[in-house]
């Protein structure tokens, strides 16, 4: 059953409000969505566009743009605000994905990629190799293209908090090696609704893996990112922003969580779009070096721009 028709704890919690004029934006032109959604489909691969419904996509398939979604379809955690969908019995790995990825790539004339994927707690190396791999497969094509990884935090295997951190370090590493330009994994809220909301993950493993990343590989610029509308107040946002710094992040994003479907937490407010601009200096006075800051803004939203 796809996330979109299960039943959940949500299905019957209506939307409390209407969908504010300022997220509403044109879908772009049919026939470039369709072209991006036939390359796609054609070379069998899946999209955090389409998987995750992104109101961009029809902008960044107008301008030729996609971030890959690498390690199949279902994803081993179960977030209650994401629609890709969720499983204990994740797809088998396909060894011809990042091939397929790679020519995608080339066909679609891209400079800049951004690679994110599923969590595969089920794998060894929770999925490393998979992004690692993929990487090559682009850059053995083109050497240039400048590639960005969007990933899960690594966690998980050991119930030995000390061997958990080792192996988190020891993946972290691997993927770091392959020299991204930039690494992204996101906080998503702030620290009082991380259960709620992340399910499986935590803030604490996710700010750890910041610092490690920037502790290993000082010379790439990390990056992460928060959406806001779940019940977090400003207060909240702000002390995030400054944990975020704490841990010497560069790049942040803030965005409006848009609800999937009934089957997904509920929107508790639409932030107005003021209030993203102000959060938006905040961001910049506290250090940020890229701060991209509004209501459609998502993690991916003009990844390749300085």
């Amino acid at each position: 059953m796809s996330s979109t028709h299960r039943q959940t704890q949500y299905s019957t919690i209506l939307p409390a409000e209407r969908l504010p004029e300022w997220l509403r934006r044109p879908i772009g032109s049919v026939s470039q969505l369709e072209q991006m959604q036939q390359l796609v489909k054609g070379n069998q691969l899946h999209t955090i566009c389409e998987e995750g419904r992104c109101p961009n996509r029809g902008e960044c398939y107008a301008a030729g743009t996609a971030t890959f979604l690498l390690g199949g379809s279902i994803c081993t955690r179960s977030c209650a605000f994401c629609q890709v969908m969720k499983g204990q019995s994740p797809q088998a790995i396909d060894p011809l994905e990042a091939e397929r990825v790679a020519d995608a790539v080339q066909q679609m004339g891209l400079r800049y990629v951004v690679l994110t994927s599923v969590a595969r707690d089920d794998l060894p190396d929770h999925g490393v190799s998979i992004f690692t791999g993929t990487m090559a497969a682009i850059r053995q094509r083109n050497p240039l293209i400048e590639i960005e990884v969007l990933t899960p935090d690594f966690w998980g295997g050991f119930a030995d908090l000390a061997k958990a951190l080792e192996a988190q370090r020891e993946r972290l590493t691997q993927l770091l090696m392959a020299a991204p330009v930039c690494f992204n994994h996101n906080l998503e809220t702030v620290e009082r609704l991380q259960s709620k909301v992340r399910r499986g993950a935590t803030y604490h493993h996710s700010l750890n893996l910041l610092a490690a990343a920037r502790e290993l590989a000082p010379n790439i610029p990390t990056k992460s990112g928060l959406m806001l509308g779940l019940g977090e107040e400003q207060e909240e946002v702000i002390q995030t922003l400054e944990d975020l710094r704490s841990v010497d992040c560069q790049r942040v994003t803030l965005g409006q969580y848009l609800r999937p479907s009934l089957a997904h937490i509920p929107v508790h407010r639409y932030w107005h779009p003021e209030d993203f601009k102000n959060l938006a200096e905040v961001a910049r006075k506290l250090g940020f070096a890229q701060v991209r800051s509004g209501p459609l803004v998502r993690s991916s939203y003009h990844a390749g721009e300085e």
